[in-house]
């Protein structure tokens, strides 16, 4: 520095000094920001300064998520019930909660139905996720990542998976973006994935981008326990599910595609929330477990409900075996929707990053 001083004149060599300093400290002006909290048992996910969302793992819940989810405009696009209720949503499915991992067979134990609702008697028939530990964090000014470790657990807390997770956090135009990419590693003994509609990666979104209702429902899961969705007022209810081979609505539910896309209203905002399968996960292109009433899954591993018994895939994985999952989650809200085009540039992109 002293030889470079020589050769600046004093207003060059300060701006020299401030720019060093700008360089140095860059992390401090990162555009994602990627904060541990664990006293809050939680990793929150900034963009310029407003909230994403966060990884979330209080003992309340069955499994770690990411929860609330929010647009650049800052719009919640997740149900707020159980964690956060809100007047005028369903409180129906209390294990449905932000963005989540998980499986209805795994080893005979259902771990995508479990939550505290769950009475006590009936609990060794379900599995749990537990966080154990955050990896690695990295703030950056176009991405942020997230590396994180949980266990796949039986209700004797005997571990059949170990999980390792990254999560890398964009901002891409108008919208906000999550790659998650899992490995699921068998510990010493088989891991069976028996087919079963419940699965595979879900998020449940707020009222307003649910279908409207027409009638109140039933639905019944892989335990055989019933649970009442009603019919709501439809007032502002505006979702419609489009998916990559042009099926529409209700339609989409039990069709294989490469993304669908969930798309909306809230107030004057138009919003979109896809999932994008990538070509290789086992069972691409996945099958859709999309509901009228606000859960939007894709679930590569229960194919049987969902080609009326003609295909079946029971996936296992022998002790010490892996497998990697790799899934891209866009959240949109600008003044106008999200056309095929841009999601085709973004699935593209989602594809030769990986």
């Amino acid at each position: 520095m002293k030889l470079l001083k020589s050769r600046l004149k004093p207003v060059q060599y300060s701006l020299l000094v401030i720019l060093l300093a700008i360089v140095q400290t860059s992390s401090l002006w990162a555009q994602v920001k990627v904060t541990e909290h664990p006293s809050d048992q939680s990793v929150s996910v900034t963009i310029d300064g407003k909230a994403f969302t966060s990884y979330i793992y209080p003992n309340t819940l069955k499994k770690p998520v990411l929860f609330p989810i929010a647009t650049p405009e800052g719009t919640v696009v997740t149900r707020g019930f159980p964690l956060m209720p809100k007047a005028g949503e369903r409180v129906d499915h209390p294990h449905h909660v932000g963005l989540w991992l998980n499986y209805g067979d795994v080893n005979g134990l259902d771990f995508w139905n479990n939550s505290e609702a769950i009475p006590e008697e009936k609990r060794d028939g379900y599995g749990t996720i537990r966080h154990r530990e955050v990896l690695e964090t990295e703030s950056g000014g176009d991405q942020g990542m997230l590396k994180v470790v949980a266990d796949w657990l039986t209700p004797d807390d005997k571990k059949l998976l170990d999980e390792t997770t990254t999560f890398y956090f964009s901002h891409q135009g108008q919208a906000y973006v999550i790659d998650r990419i899992t490995t699921l590693k068998a510990e010493d003994e088989p891991v069976n994935f028996h087919d079963n509609k419940e699965g595979m990666l879900g998020i449940r979104v707020t009222r307003a981008l649910e279908h409207p209702s027409d009638k109140p429902e039933v639905f019944t899961d892989a335990n055989g326990i019933a649970t009442d969705v009603a019919k709501l007022d439809n007032e502002g209810v505006t979702g419609e599910y489009i998916s990559s081979e042009g099926k529409k609505g209700d339609a989409v539910w039990g069709t294989r595609a490469d993304w669908v896309n969930l798309t909306g209203s809230i107030d004057d905002e138009k919003i979109s929330v896809v999932i994008m399968d990538h070509p290789e996960n086992v069972g691409y292109p996945t099958y859709w477990h999309a509901r009228a009433y606000g859960l939007f899954a894709a679930n590569p591993l229960g194919q049987e409900i969902f080609s009326e018994g003609k295909k079946q895939l029971n996936f296992s994985l022998k002790p010490q075996e892996s497998v990697t999952f790799r899934y891209r989650i866009v959240v949109y809200g600008a003044d106008k929707p999200l056309d095929e085009k841009q999601i085709k540039l973004l699935y593209a992109d989602f594809i030769d990053a990986s």
